[in-house]
């Protein structure tokens, strides 16, 4: 999926909740599951997304970077500690 598309179907559930055609429960379901396929399905030649696995605060991050290398140091940074313990695996 790529950003355009995904901005679309945002939009869309958006409108459905502003319409009353959707709850806010239903809105994030829908909005989380374009973004999970978003990042899933990342269309990028130079970069691809990856999962941390270990620590209970890094296990299940997931963050787009060009090589493992990258993605262990956008985990680090996003968990702001040297002291956690994580593998890195790439997604699809």
């Amino acid at each position: 999926m790529d950003r355009i598309s995904a901005l679309r179907n945002i939009e869309e559930a958006l409108a459905a909740f502003e319409s009353g055609e959707a709850d806010l429960g239903a809105t994030e379901r829908r909005v989380v599951n374009v973004l999970r396929t978003y990042a899933t399905e990342f269309e990028d030649e130079e970069l691809s997304p990856y999962r941390a696995t270990g620590s209970d605060s890094a296990d299940g991050l997931v963050v787009v970077a060009a090589s493992e290398p990258e993605a262990r140091e956008r985990v680090r940074g996003i968990l702001d500690s040297g002291e956690d313990e994580f593998d890195i695996e790439k997604i699809g």
